[in-house]
């Protein structure tokens, strides 16, 4: 079991952040896990019914099976290692878990159109 698998499981089991758990993941991600964490303090983690989004301070990103299209995701992580993702993901893996996810009963697809 890896280290973000740990920290995933230790959330589910738990239910809520605790500091052991916080500090897991910033061991495991450092400012990208603080920068998740925040997102998910946030509520900038929605559901739709075609896609999860995590809105950041100039775009919106989608996170379809625990991955992102963000330029971080593509240009800086090493696909190889699992422990590395974006903030975007790790974001969706902890509102997951502590149900702090916002859901809207509408499509994303539809919402775009709005912005």
């Amino acid at each position: 079991m890896n280290a973000v698998e740990e920290w995933q499981d230790s959330l589910s089991e738990a239910g809520d952040l605790s500091p052991e758990i916080v500090d897991r993941i910033l061991t495991t991600h450092g400012e990208r896990g603080a920068r998740a964490i925040e997102a998910v303090a946030e509520e900038r983690v929605k559901e739709y019914n075609d896609f999860t989004v995590v809105v950041g301070h100039s775009e919106e990103h989608v996170v379809e099976d625990g991955g992102c299209l963000c330029r971080d995701a593509q240009y800086n992580l090493d696909d190889d290692d699992p422990t590395e993702l974006c903030w975007h993901a790790i974001a969706v893996a902890i509102a997951e878990r502590v149900d702090r996810v916002d859901r809207h009963d509408m499509w994303y697809a539809d919402v775009r159109e709005f912005l």
